[in-house]
């Protein structure tokens, strides 16, 4: 990678500039889950890791100042144990009964024009939600054949935090959907007597009443 690096990177450089760089379609690998399924993965090139690290260090500190004090998925320095330790305090509170609510096959599904407009509220410059949709749309290869993607996010990628699975760039955007959903049903539960309070975690949100 150094070797190629040095010798193509004012290329690579002026591409990531001008827009004409071209992520490459991701790698397909199937890994058991406990429940006796299996997760899919889409694992980058290692140049494609590189460009991912650098969109993801840009786009934290930006998100992070609007994401909810109760989200921990996906966060840097928050995890599910302290989702778990904050459900805890509610029982402690007297609170006994909490609804666990599951985005099944969320990764799968993620809209990207709703998720490239989401992204366009707080971020001004073209070139990088230009460059954040070609790794959307970069397509998935397994067995040799590239598929295109409409719609998702690959799960896999740089690890930003010790999150299973890991998680490069679509995979962080992506997590701006359920983040950006957490003021929506926090003022609704505040309209809702019957609902106190509410945690996320990854793609779960627990509700206590």
């Amino acid at each position: 990678m150094k070797d190629w690096l040095k010798e193509h990177k004012g290329e690579f450089l002026e591409a990531l500039k001008i827009g004409k760089y071209k992520p490459q379609p991701v790698r397909r690998v199937e890994i058991p889950k406990p429940d006796g399924g299996k997760r899919k993965l889409g694992i980058p090139t290692v140049l494609d890791r590189l460009v991912q690290q650098a969109i993801a260090q840009v786009l934290q500190p930006i998100f992070e100042k609007i994401f909810s004090e109760n989200s921990y998925g996906f966060r840097p320095g928050r995890n599910a144990h302290q989702a778990i330790k904050q459900a805890e305090a509610y029982y402690e509170e007297g609170y006994t009964k909490i609804v666990d609510l599951d985005l099944a096959q969320y990764f799968d599904t993620v809209n990207h024009d709703i998720l490239i407009n989401m992204l366009r509220e707080e971020i001004q410059d073209e070139r990088v939600i230009s460059l954040i949709r070609k790794y959307l749309k970069s397509g998935v290869m397994e067995g040799g054949i590239v598929s295109p993607t409409s719609a998702g996010t690959p799960q896999g990628g740089l690890c930003k935090a010790s999150h299973n699975p890991p998680c490069g760039v679509p995979l962080s955007v992506s997590s701006i959907f359920p983040c950006s959903m957490t003021p929506a049903l926090k003022n609704r539960t505040i309209s809702r007597s019957r609902f106190g309070s509410w945690i996320r975690s990854c793609r779960n949100f627990f509700i206590h009443p």
